[in-house]
């Protein structure tokens, strides 16, 4: 008697759990943004973007709407990358750097700025980490 092996590619989790995960993280990081911000604006840092302030909810609503994208990407590498884990963290941690740029060049004081990249950084600390564990190695 013989058996057949029919190797297959396991992940780690289903899109579902992948997409329930992501959510999760996108609410958790548009809150931990927002508190940020106006921890920020209580500590006396300008919201002002070429003049404009910006509100503590934009925070909130930009961190879930990328959040949300960084979702979509991480079910299309489950689908079709090999190594679905390492090439989402490689390309989201270059996501997060290329995002700050604007943050730099932004018609904002040195204080403003910096408050702009930390809540990039903060929100890219909650949602990579935890999207990337739903992923197969």
């Amino acid at each position: 008697m013989t058996a057949t092996v029919n190797p297959t590619r396991t992940t780690t989790s289903t899109v579902g759990a992948l997409i329930r995960t992501g959510v999760i993280a996108a609410v958790v990081a548009s809150t931990a943004t927002m508190a940020v911000a106006a921890a920020g604006d209580l500590a006396g840092v300008s919201l002002d973007l070429s003049g404009t302030p910006i509100p503590v909810s934009g925070f909130g609503v930009l961190t879930a709407v990328f959040s949300l994208i960084g979702v979509a990407i991480a079910a299309l590498l489950a689908r079709f990358a090999r190594r679905p884990r390492h090439t989402f963290v490689r390309t989201t941690v270059a996501l997060t750097v290329l995002s700050l740029v604007p943050d730099v060049v932004a018609d904002a004081g040195a204080a403003t700025k910096a408050l702009l990249m930390l809540t990039h950084l903060v929100a890219a600390a909650i949602v990579i980490p935890a999207i990337a564990r739903r992923l197969a190695a």
